[in-house]
């Protein structure tokens, strides 16, 4: 307990600290920025802006209420982190939903950290930890993916060691942005799961993912049955295998010899050629006696 006293009454005296302008921390070369950065202050909640680059979009309202309740009776536990932006002037970097429940049931002052990061790191900073929470919805992840590719030029590969997800992971991710919009708040509102949406995205028609999207909803499908429904249209668009063409140059053998045994048996022969080149000869006879005379031709 006497512990925990410490930690508050320092964090309040480095709040002091920062608000003395002769103390005004820029960068970590300023004098007392390693009694700053690093640390955990207690700070003005008016003196924190939501950070722009939050990833996150829906706050549940049920959760939140919850979280402010837990706050209410025990309080923050686990500091947000914030980054110095002017005097007494700061931007989080992560802990939205800790500090909108703080707002809402009172407090003026939250425990937080102190970093010095720029707008790239404090984008880093911000969607990786949001990556790694658990109550995010696929969408979001993947939306959180694609921003550290397009304004951070961070390759796949890059992102795996930064937020500890396999490339493969990643990539199932991002493939979900290529849904239809509508199947995406599908995703997002809980519809339906990643795994649908991961069966679906086979699926290059968008009209044709909506309707398969809507047959989902409406009869329950699971993931499984999804697959199969997915399955069944594409083995239905598949083109019909084409007949197998016959072997021209081989039926133009065919024809010259069918005229030389023609002549060599002195009755009309029937030569059959497949495409793939087999066939068959028939040799026709009208009694014993010619029957006779090609047996003796045959053997010569």
């Amino acid at each position: 307990m006497a512990k925990a006293i410490k930690k508050q009454a320092l964090g309040r005296g480095l709040s002091a600290l920062l608000k003395d302008p002769e103390n005004d921390i820029q960068s970590m070369n300023d004098k007392n920025a390693d009694k700053v950065v690093g640390n955990i202050i207690e700070l003005d909640i008016d003196a924190i802006e939501i950070n722009p680059f939050q990833p996150r979009t829906n706050f549940n309202e049920d959760s939140l209420q919850e979280l402010a309740s837990s706050i209410k009776e025990l309080g923050l536990i686990q500091p947000i982190t914030v980054r110095k932006l002017d005097f007494n002037k700061y931007q989080l970097i992560s802990g939205e939903r800790r500090l909108r429940a703080s707002k809402l049931v009172g407090l003026t002052t939250v425990p937080a950290y102190i970093r010095i990061a720029n707008d790239n790191e404090s984008l880093i900073m911000a969607l990786v930890e949001n990556i790694q929470r658990h109550d995010l919805d696929p969408i979001e992840i993947a939306l959180s993916y694609q921003r550290l590719i397009d304004e951070i030029q961070l390759t796949q590969e890059q992102m795996s060691d930064r937020v500890g997800k396999k490339r493969s992971t990643i990539a199932n991710y991002l493939r979900l942005l290529k849904l239809d919009p509508i199947i995406q708040t599908g995703i997002r509102d809980g519809f339906i799961s990643m795994g649908h949406g991961r069966a679906i995205i086979n699926i290059e028609d968008q009209d044709v993912q909506t309707a398969i999207y809507q047959k989902i909803v409406s009869q329950n499908l699971s993931v499984r049955e999804t697959e199969t429904l997915v399955k069944n249209y594409q083995e239905s668009i598949k083109p019909a295998p084409a007949k197998a063409a016959k072997n021209a140059s081989t039926f133009a053998i065919a024809e010259d010899q069918k005229k030389a045994f023609t002549n060599f048996f002195g009755s009309k022969i029937d030569v059959k050629v497949a495409g793939n080149g087999k066939g068959k000869i028939t040799i026709p006879f009208h009694s014993e006696e010619d029957f006779n005379r090609i047996i003796k031709l045959i053997q010569g």
